[in-house]
């Protein structure tokens, strides 16, 4: 099978959606399918070293409205051409803008089933980035609509789905669960300890962890909060918060301005103090870190996942920490605690600081009964990659076969659908390259070639004729001039004898 995969955020950018399609492509490219990723330039990015093909296309630095983040230009005719020539069975994109616009044109070319997976509390992401209530509503229309073209929609969860919904989605979708690629157990005690030795971690004393983007709408304030009422309450602790953000800094200050002990990795890799407490507890901020046995070594360290994140919709930490026997603390009707069973496979609160202290004093210091717990995490959240993606591949077949019978219904056709055949249709017009989809194309220069050959042919056929023309006509003249020259000797002649 072969199978396209496009999102707008692919390495150097790592967040939870390109870990997705790299986790996708990866394991069916390992099945022995063919697959082609999709995704927005990054400069002096090198996509040579990956197992399937990468196809990066133009992209515009969006910095000023997404730091660290490129906008594809989806109507990079030369990619899409490209895409054309792989012959996709199936497309699947991840993302509702670029990636989702791109999508639609090459389904418009090939006509292949389309999938869109809804990984992503938009309508959070659209109010961050633009102001004011209608241009909003605009912004969400625009995806809405992108979305209902696709002939099927994926969500990570049921509450993904209903905030899908939410935003004016009108059709059917699919909850298709995300994996980890974390294997199942804990990592060696001697390898976690060699991860933490540089930290202030005392024995016995009990460890919170969070992993993430630091950005305060992943519930990181509640956490600060509730780690300054238990410090003040005399209760030690170590929370270890691994990631980095744009609010990494004003998180920073903010534990700080509570009075609360706070550790710090430099740029340089080092540790240092940024603030020293009486009252006990400790909150350490490692930065980012890509080395996934380093984060299994945290996993297996903590008694605690903190996850206190309404925005998320899926949490793939929570199975990740599940993954190595780590039980999570989560808010009550999340998205992330789907699945989850109050002191069951992990703990649900209210969305309060006072909540998350009360539940960690009473249960997070009692290590045998926080493991059981986790243990049971392990046995029931667990996912692996290989089954998500296994899970989807059987999907893609039955929705090819569906569109091969005719019986997978045609996607809506939306308004935006004739803004796409005009704006791809320019862009195939002003493209620096000329570059055209191949089935205009060939028909264009099949058109050419036969007019060439008429215009090489009539060319001949004047030229032969001229030459034809040419050797009559010097023929006709040189018979005059004989003509001309025989009657001026006669009139010659006659004119001597009559003198003589």
């Amino acid at each position: 099978m072969k199978i396209c995969l496009l999102n707008d955020s692919f390495p150097p950018v790592i967040d939870g959606v390109a870990n997705v399609v790299m986790n996708y492509a990866k394991i069916l490219t390992e099945k022995g399918e063919d697959v082609l990723v999709a995704t927005p330039r990054y400069p002096e990015a090198d996509y040579e070293g990956y197992p399937y093909e990468v196809l990066d296309y133009k992209s515009y630095n969006i910095k000023d409205l997404v730091e660290g983040y490129r906008a594809g230009n989806p109507f990079d005719m030369n990619a899409i051409e490209k895409m054309v020539d792989f012959r996709p069975d199936i497309i699947h994109t991840h993302c509702p803008v670029a990636s989702t616009i791109m999508a639609r044109i090459l389904k418009n070319e090939i006509d292949v089933p389309l999938v869109f997976t809804y990984h992503t509390k938009f309508d959070v992401d659209i109010a961050r980035a633009v102001k004011g209530r209608f241009l909003q509503a605009q912004g969400a229309n625009l995806l809405v609509d992108n979305i209902s073209a696709c002939d099927e929609v994926w969500t990570v969860s049921h509450g993904a789905g209903e905030n899908l919904k939410s935003l004016g989605y009108q059709g059917d979708y699919r909850v298709v669960s995300n994996g980890v690629d974390f294997e199942k157990g804990k990592v060696d005690d001697s390898f976690v300890s060699e991860v933490v030795s540089k930290y202030d971690i005392p024995e016995d004393v009990p460890v919170f962890l969070f992993v993430g983007r630091l950005m305060k709408y992943k519930g990181l304030p509640l956490i600060i909060k509730a780690m300054d009422i238990l410090s003040k309450g005399g209760n030690d602790f170590r929370l270890i918060i691994v990631g980095g953000g744009g609010d990494s800094e004003e998180l920073k200050d903010m534990a700080v301005g509570f009075g609360l002990s706070v550790d710090a990795k430099n740029e340089d890799g080092d540790i240092i103090s940024l603030s020293a407490a009486e009252n006990p507890g400790k909150i350490i901020f490692t930065g980012p870190e890509h080395d996934r046995k380093v984060l299994r070594a945290w996993n297996t360290l903590a008694w605690l996942f903190l996850f206190p994140s309404t925005y998320d919709t899926n949490g793939i930490v929570v199975r990740e920490a599940a993954a190595c026997g780590l039980a999570s603390v989560l808010i009550k009707d999340s998205c992330a605690a789907e699945g989850v069973t109050d002191g069951g496979n992990g703990y649900i609160i209210d969305e309060t600081p006072e909540a998350m202290a009360a539940l960690l004093k009473e249960t997070g210091y009692d290590k045998e009964t926080v493991k059981k717990a986790g243990d049971r995490a392990m046995d029931e959240l667990y996912i692996s990659w290989k089954d998500a993606v296994y899970d989807a591949f059987e999907r893609y077949q039955v929705l090819i076969e569906e569109k091969k019978s005719g019986k997978l219904r045609p996607s809506k056709k939306e308004r935006s659908d004739y803004f796409l055949r005009f704006a791809s249709s320019l862009a195939e017009k002003t493209d620096k390259a000329f570059v055209i989809p191949r089935n205009i194309k060939d028909g264009m220069m099949e058109n050419m070639t036969e007019t060439i050959e008429e215009m090489q042919n009539t060319k001949k056929a004047l030229t032969e004729k001229f030459w034809d023309k040419k050797d009559a006509m010097e023929g006709h003249f040189q018979e005059k001039r004989d003509h001309m020259k025989a009657k001026s000797q006669n009139l010659r002649s006659r004119i001597k004898g009559t003198v003589e």
